[in-house]
């Protein structure tokens, strides 16, 4: 059995620049960091010669083209994999998918490094996260960004520069080991028991882009601004400018899209205000999902969000990417 592990992903600052239909006109950034919370898959090859494939159902398509489901079908074709029969693929996540914390991008590039690891073969992290981007963008066609896939496959805390032409330069950023503390201390992340599709606001930010809307254009101008100023608040440890940029973060993405907050976010973001948080925003497209705040005063608001029935997560670095545990 092999068995690889991606880690899941929060964005600090520039997320929605990672969209193809933003970073070939302007050139994209953020920085995002890997998170102890993963997505595990396993792959094997099983002795029924009837079965072509079998995950949490089982499929008996006459080929590889014919899977239903998307990301293994098209994982299996792009990696030269279309006579493989008998295989058996197994998934579990620390936390559940649509949520906001990149599980597909995870998933993608875990799986991909299983897939070649069950062929005799290997990759390093530009590659799966290139095979990942090119099968959820290209091949599916869906509406997303190539920011999970990569910090998925490099972890640690990462700025991502996409450049125009599609290439994509990872910057891997040290902190202090003052800095990483107070940041794992400060850091609140807390479930909004709202799952959904990032697709739709997504598409819709993609439809903006590329009609040339001089509003989304600015907007996501701004936020890349954002990103970049984020890193160097990273870089001098400075924290408190981090939390009042993610603050101004949040406005921009509301702007982006209606379907991007909802009344319950929105008073539970000002309640975090009022309770001790510098700032914070929805972590992923929007719409549900989690929460992150940077806190001035953790306890007070652990209290008062606890007292609304949101779960937190613990926030940690997580300094591995993309792993093969067992082969």
């Amino acid at each position: 059995m092999i068995i690889a592990r991606s880690p899941l992903r929060i964005s600090l600052g520039g997320g929605g620049t990672d969209l193809p239909s933003y970073y070939r006109l302007r050139g994209g950034f953020l920085l995002a960091m890997a998170i102890r919370a993963h997505v595990y898959v396993s792959v094997q090859r099983t002795l029924d010669p009837g079965l072509l494939l079998k995950y949490s159902r089982i499929e008996r398509p006459a080929e590889v083209a014919a899977i239903e489901h998307p990301i293994i079908r098209e994982a299996l074709l792009e990696l030269g994999l279309g006579a493989e029969r008998a295989l058996e693929v197994t998934s579990v996540a620390d936390i559940p998918a649509g949520t906001g914390l990149g599980s597909s991008g995870s998933f993608a590039t875990a799986l991909i490094c299983a897939l070649l690891a069950l062929d005799g073969r290997q990759a390093g992290p530009d590659r799966l996260a290139e095979l990942a981007c090119r099968i959820e963008i290209e091949r599916l066609g869906e509406p997303v960004g190539k920011q999970d896939p990569y910090i998925a496959a490099f972890g640690g805390l990462t700025a991502f520069h996409f450049h125009p032409d599609g290439r994509v330069s990872a910057e891997p950023l040290a902190l202090a080991a003052e800095t990483l503390a107070e940041l794992e201390a400060r850091t609140l992340m807390f479930y909004t028991g709202r799952t959904r599709s990032a697709g739709a606001i997504l598409a819709e930010q993609d439809r903006a882009s590329r009609a040339l809307d001089p509003a989304m254009l600015a907007n996501l101008d701004r936020v890349k601004e954002i990103g970049l100023a984020t890193r160097e608040a990273f870089a001098r440890g400075d924290l408190q400018h981090w939390g009042r940029l993610m603050r101004e973060h949040w406005e921009a993405k509301k702007r982006r899209s209606s379907a991007m907050s909802n009344p319950d976010i929105d008073r539970w973001y000002d309640l975090a205000l009022r309770e001790g948080a510098v700032g914070g925003k929805l972590v992923g497209a929007g719409g549900g999902g989690f929460l992150l705040f940077l806190a001035d005063d953790p306890p007070r608001l652990r209290r008062a969000l606890a007292a609304e029935g949101l779960r937190e997560v613990p926030v940690r670095l997580e300094r591995q990417g993309t792993t093969l545990l067992a082969a």
